[in-house]
């Protein structure tokens, strides 16, 4: 992270109906460390997903029974977002561990075992963390080679395709939002706005790929205006309609992107 830049807390949808395991999320993801949203139900957590950009999803499964397997099976709808197995040790047997792997789920979490590592083992596989990684050293192909630039770059990418405001970066960067806007832009740059786009788009492209969600849900959990609005950016940034962002990559867009498109009015 950016030297003088909070991290982002990260968003984590559990899914729990055990007071045991509701408190010990709790205690994990407390409010200074994460953003935690608690529901009982799979259908409630399905709703969830497609309401706002989440994380990491943890399943309680101490409780037993099927709900928790609904809300799991859920992995197979949302590949993008990694998936945990919370359980106690006796249900932590190889019936358990092969359904997990069936699933794809990140990994199994042992009441007990890991409750002083939760945070630890979720939080590195969170989608906002795995997409500012797979996205760090991307400047260097749109020609930011200047520390500033850099440093910008790096708070775009750490919201995860989440928006985020010029003048934030600048206050955290510790300089004015002109000097931020016309520093960033020089020698022939992308200005920032229009890289904040791309980074939006980057993100709408990798969730669009999720049989969970459509091209409005993809806009919903971005925090675009409307699908519309996600619409008249895919156009704007990479001159492709939306729809073509479930088989296009970030190379990809990136390579449209420096096709002319790199320059908007800041």
């Amino acid at each position: 992270m950016t030297e003088g830049v909070a991290p982002l807390l990260p968003t984590v949808l559990a899914v729990a109906t055990r007071e045991r395991g509701r408190d010990l999320l709790r205690r994990a993801f407390s409010r200074r460390r994460a953003r935690l949203q608690l529901v009982r139900t799979a259908s409630a957590a399905a709703a969830a997903l497609r309401a706002t950009l989440v994380d990491a999803v943890v399943v309680d499964h101490g409780a037993g029974g099927e709900e928790p397997w609904s809300a799991t099976v859920l992995a197979r709808e949302f590949p993008s977002i990694p998936f945990f197995a919370l359980t106690v040790p006796r249900l932590a047997d190889t019936a358990v561990l092969g359904r997990c792997a069936a699933l794809d789920i990140a990994d199994l979490l042992i009441e007990g075992v890991d409750d002083g590592a939760l945070r630890e083992l979720v939080v590195p596989l969170a989608f906002s963390r795995r997409f500012a990684d797979a996205l760090r050293g991307a400047h260097v192909e749109l020609g930011l080679a200047l520390p500033l630039q850099q440093r910008a770059w790096d708070c775009v990418v750490a919201a995860g395709g989440r928006p985020v405001r010029t003048d934030a970066i600048a206050q955290a960067l510790g300089v004015t939002r002109e000097h931020l806007s016309r520093a960033f832009a020089s020698a022939g740059a992308p200005n920032l706005k229009r890289v904040i786009d791309l980074v939006r788009l980057v993100a709408a492209a990798e969730l669009a790929k999720n049989p969970g969600y459509d091209l409005a849900d993809v806009a919903t959990v971005l925090e675009f205006a409307s699908p519309s609005h996600l619409a008249s950016t895919a156009q704007r940034v990479a001159g492709i309609r939306a729809a073509s962002l479930t088989r296009l990559r970030a190379k990809d867009l990136l390579v449209r992107f420096r096709q002319g498109r790199s320059r908007s009015r800041d």
